[in-house]
């Protein structure tokens, strides 16, 4: 069976979007990026999962990368060790080819679409665009108001945090876990693992569990995790392993899990809204080193910063369905069938290269 994990390379923020794009599909270390084109409904999606599905019968590790608007939807498939991949290249994640056809290439799916009919229906298409648009207005809107009051609670909790009790935990990891590879310096990888989408908070664990059977937890509902996670992922890349860094939604410079596939370990932070859900190897409990002051008010900010959330959410979802509309009227009109014929066709040029 070959090895598939799945990721986010981008996520919805209190900042906006979020995007890994450049840093995932970077043309320097890849060997045949194919950058998707075509506007909704064309069949991207499509074409991606066919590419996806054969290498994975081909027996090549697969890594998926899901859409934060639609988390059943794929923006991207990985190919790590023959360093070749797929992508939706078009907003709000456009990637334009750098070293064209020697590295990176588009590959145009718009042709499928019957032009004649899309200009027919130009109407429609204007006002389902503009109403999915204004939706993503409004959510990044509350989702910004969501992290500033979230913000101004974890700033109050951090001020009583036991660092130098942290510290000694981590140090024990260390010396337990990270044992010297004797290679270079390893390499790390920055991925989102889930975030919030229009069905609310998805994470994706089960990469966790697939790539590292022994997993230690964080529990951690302020954002203490990130001190410690970037000091395991320094000590392990100092060592020679090369890591996952699953950095935080809200602040991509704060890891949130760490992964060491060559060693099977994963560190995880677990919350109430991004919950494990499984017993790890260890826990450790680094809610249980702060002093929070004025609960009550600690309490109150928690439930406004939900309740900014699920406004967030709710418009994220008059977003999908705007969109999933626009691509309804789409979708009469693009022909499928030449869609799959392409994929058909990029992935023996991708089997050829297996060897």
């Amino acid at each position: 069976m070959a090895r598939v994990t799945n990721f986010f390379a981008g996520a919805n923020s209190g900042e906006g979007f979020r995007d890994l794009f450049p840093e995932v599909m970077d043309p320097e270390g890849m060997y045949d990026l194919m950058v998707l084109k075509g506007g909704p409904g064309v069949g991207k999606n499509t074409f991606m999962r066919e590419i996806g599905r054969s290498m994975e019968q081909a027996g090549t590790p697969v890594e998926y990368l899901w859409c934060s608007g639609d988390p059943d939807s794929l923006d991207g498939v990985v190919l790590p060790e023959m360093r070749c991949a797929v992508v939706d290249g078009t907003s709000p994640h456009v990637i334009e080819p750098r070293y064209p056809a020697a590295v990176d290439r588009y590959v145009d799916l718009g042709r499928f679409y019957d032009l004649t009919a899309a200009k027919a229906a130009a109407g429609q298409i204007k006002e389902h665009t503009r109403a999915y648009q204004a939706a993503y207005v409004r959510a990044y809107r509350n989702l910004k108001a969501a992290r500033q009051i979230e913000l101004d609670t974890v700033s109050a909790v951090q001020r009583t945090f036991d660092r130098e009790r942290a510290a000694h935990r981590i140090d024990g990891i260390i010396a337990r876990e990270l044992r010297w590879d004797g290679g270079q310096t390893g390499r790390t990888t920055r991925r989102f693992l889930g975030g919030i989408t229009h069905k609310g908070r998805i994470w994706r664990f089960d990469s966790v569990d697939t790539l590292c059977p022994k997993v230690y937890e964080f529990a951690d509902s302020w954002e203490l995790a990130g001190e410690s996670l970037e000091r395991l992922r320094a000590a392990a890349a100092a060592r020679g392993w090369d890591t996952i860094a699953c950095v935080s939604p809200e602040d991509p410079d704060r890891i949130e899990h760490l992964l060491i596939p060559g060693l099977g370990v994963g560190f995880i932070t677990s919350r109430a809204d991004m919950d494990y859900g499984k017993k790890p190897f260890r826990r450790i409990r680094l809610d249980a080193m702060v002093e929070p002051e004025s609960k009550a008010r600690l309490r109150f900010q928690t439930r406004m910063t939900g309740v900014l959330r699920e406004e967030g959410i709710a418009a994220l979802r008059e977003a999908k369905a705007g969109h999933d509309a626009l691509e309804a009227v789409y979708n009469p009109y693009v022909d499928f069938d030449g869609v799959r014929a392409l994929a058909a066709i990029e992935t023996g040029r991708l089997l050829s290269w297996l060897g």
